[in-house]
């Protein structure tokens, strides 16, 4: 028994050696099954307004008058939001202007207390720029 001395790679076990579809299509439903969904769909929505017709008679309601307070009601209810919001960051604005102004005098209280405490700069005489090296003659030293 001969064996071959050469790499090989390993089967996956799989009678089945075709590589493995990760993202396979989704298989359509039947016509009959749409069919069927649209239908179902088209009675939901027409008991909903059977059943929103209906509503008036069940209970006494002037629908337009319900309406209009609803609406009435969302307005106001905005409106005190709106305001109640307005009124929030005005107070945060000036929270914000009171912590700028707080910490403008502690940066300058702080810069103050830096020049005050600082020792004074030394003066010293102003340099003289260098004397330009004087040319002599050839061979001469200085």
């Amino acid at each position: 028994m001969k064996r071959s001395r050469r790499l090989q790679i390993v089967g996956s076990g799989r009678a089945n050696s075709r590589p493995r579809e990760v993202f396979r299509k989704r298989r359509r439903p039947s016509r009959s099954r749409r069919i069927l969904d649209a239908l179902l769909l088209m009675a939901a929505g027409v008991g909903l307004l059977v059943l929103l017709l209906q509503l008036p008679q069940w209970i006494d309601l002037d629908s337009l008058l319900l309406v209009s307070t609803a609406i009435a009601h969302l307005i106001g209810g905005l409106s005190q939001l709106l305001l109640g919001l307005l009124q929030l960051l005005a107070v945060l604005l000036l929270v914000a202007l009171a912590l700028l102004a707080l910490v403008l005098l502690l940066v300058g209280l702080v810069r103050l207390v830096r020049a005050l405490v600082a020792p004074a700069p030394v003066r010293s005489a102003p340099a003289r720029p260098a004397a330009p090296p004087r040319l002599g003659k050839p061979g001469e030293r200085s």
